[in-house]
């Protein structure tokens, strides 16, 4: 496994992990779907029908999804209902539900304009440790800022990527027998206040988005393109392919009140 360095255009640094070309990553391929706005549900079950897949798998072919979800407030092992800055009956009112994952990470808000980024791999099989998972996540997520021109870097105390004005990229990621899955969050262009809801780090910093750093609406469309690039670079696939949506995606319906 080998680390590129390089140098955005504000003059910050971040490595680019990248496994070593014996290890035959570059002859399998990155799955890409592109899924829009889907509720958090489903889109949990199909991570779990992919982790299951890759499992009996024995190449290095991944899977990464990428979407949008309506309001729903997470909670990873890291967080507690201390970290809620909200009554009960306030999520009650705004039809928000909860819910407490077995992934990294402390309390998550998750709206339109934030994306949800998922990556299903065979992390043992493409050669990434935990910590060298974690670095690749946040490597792609400072490149993506990059390209959008918002200087960006990692804090050491806490997991994500950082700009001037906040914490605008999240780690919650879990792994089951190697797979990866969960993963990262970067806020595009997201109404912050529903990000006040909770605490979302440590260092008791405001939620930020790329849209905020800039000082003008960011393009989702050209997020969820640089994602899906520097996610297939980050664990090093050579190749990657997009679809739009997945046969296996059963959506729910409800009505979300955004008031």
């Amino acid at each position: 496994m080998v680390a590129e360095r390089s140098t955005n255009s504000q003059g910050s640094s971040f490595e680019m992990i990248r496994p070593n070309s014996a290890d035959g990553s570059r002859d399998a391929s990155l799955q890409v779907y592109l899924l829009g706005l889907v509720d958090f549900e489903s889109c949990l079950k199909l991570q779990q029908h992919l982790v299951y897949d890759l499992s009996g798998r024995d190449d290095q072919q991944g899977a990464l999804l990428i979407c949008e979800h309506p309001p729903v407030l997470t909670i990873g092992r890291d967080g507690s209902r201390s970290h809620l800055r909200c009554e009960p009956r306030d999520l009650i009112a705004r039809q928000i539900d909860v819910r407490w994952l077995n992934r990294g990470g402390g309390c998550l808000v998750h709206v339109p304009g934030q994306l949800a980024i998922y990556p299903i791999l065979p992390l043992q099989r493409i050669g990434f440790g935990l910590a060298q998972y974690r670095q690749a996540l946040e490597s792609a997520l400072l490149a993506v800022c990059e390209e959008a021109r918002v200087a960006a870097w990692q804090q050491a105390s806490d997991p994500g990527v950082w700009c001037r004005s906040g914490q605008l990229g999240f780690i919650g990621a879990a792994v089951k027998s190697w797979i990866s899955y969960h993963g990262a969050f970067l806020n595009v262009a997201p109404d912050l206040d529903w990000m006040q809801l909770c605490q979302v780090n440590s260092l008791h910093r405001r939620a930020s988005s790329l849209s905020a750093e800039r000082l003008r609406q960011a393009s989702m469309h050209a997020a969820r393109e640089s994602v899906a690039r520097r996610m297939a670079e980050a664990f090093g696939y050579h190749r990657h392919h997009i679809y739009t949506g997945h046969p296996l995606l059963r959506r729910t319906k409800k009505v979300i009140a955004y008031a």
